[in-house]
Order: structure tokens, then sequence, then C-alpha cells
């Protein structure tokens, strides 16, 4: 599976440690992320994180052309809802990108959880008829 991570600047050490948390499931697909975001789960969990632009300079529409591509098939954006964030269009444009193509999305670490722990059961396995891998 392609597993796609977000995080603002404020949740990096979130993300960080939910990856670590998860390691021995995460290191079973491949990993996608904005710059930052995904040296910061390489740093912490020795994985190999393809990464794209940071957020700010397009990483958000590098990620948005492969859900678009429905080539991610589980994303997990974590962002700080009580804050106003100046990428408030990111966090939507990449909520309803998912919803469009009925990918699977989370936005905090309860939810992340349980799709992480439902894609290892094989919950997700219908995404491998609809994804376009390279």
């Amino acid at each position: 599976m392609n597993i796609g991570f977000i995080a603002d600047s404020n949740r990096k050490d979130l993300i960080e440690n939910f990856c670590v948390a998860y390691k021995s499931i995460l290191a079973k697909h491949n990993l996608y992320a904005t710059e930052m975001t995904g040296r910061r789960i390489e740093q912490a969990t020795n994985l190999h994180v393809h990464k794209f632009l940071s957020g700010s300079v397009g990483g958000e529409n590098q990620f948005i052309d492969r859900i678009q591509r429905n080539d991610l098939d589980l994303v997990i954006y974590f962002y700080n809802p009580i804050e106003t964030s100046p990428n408030q269009l990111d966090i939507l444009s990449v909520t309803q990108e998912c919803d469009r193509y009925n990918i699977p999305v989370a936005t905090n670490i309860a939810t992340a959880e349980a799709m992480i722990l439902a894609m290892d059961r094989g919950d997700f396995d219908w995404r491998n008829n609809v994804r376009h891998d390279d």
C-alpha cells in the first residue's frame, strides 16, 4: 500500500511518534511525504520515505496530484485544528480530493491509529483494485 503523510510544523513531533509506534507496520508499505515531514519520519524510523517538495513550495500540489491519480491508498494529515493555519486551503484541498477519490484520510491520531491497524488486517486491500502503481 502507498501511504501519504503531511504534518503542519506544530504536528511534526506527533507524526514522528506515530511512525515510531507503527514502524513495523509501515515498513511493509511505500511511504510518501512532503519534504520536511518525510525527513523527520526517516530520521525517527530509518524507513525510506519518497519525498515531495516542501508543502509551501508545491509539495501539497504534488501530493494532490498523487491523490488525483489514485496512487495513494491512505493519507494521514496532522494539523492543529485549534490554530488558524495559513495552510487551511491546503488542508481542505487534500481532504476534499481524498473524499473525491475514496482514499481514506485521517486528520487526527485516533483515526490514524484505527486506519493503520485496519490496513494491517487487510481491510484496505480493495485499494489494490483502484490504485495506479508506477
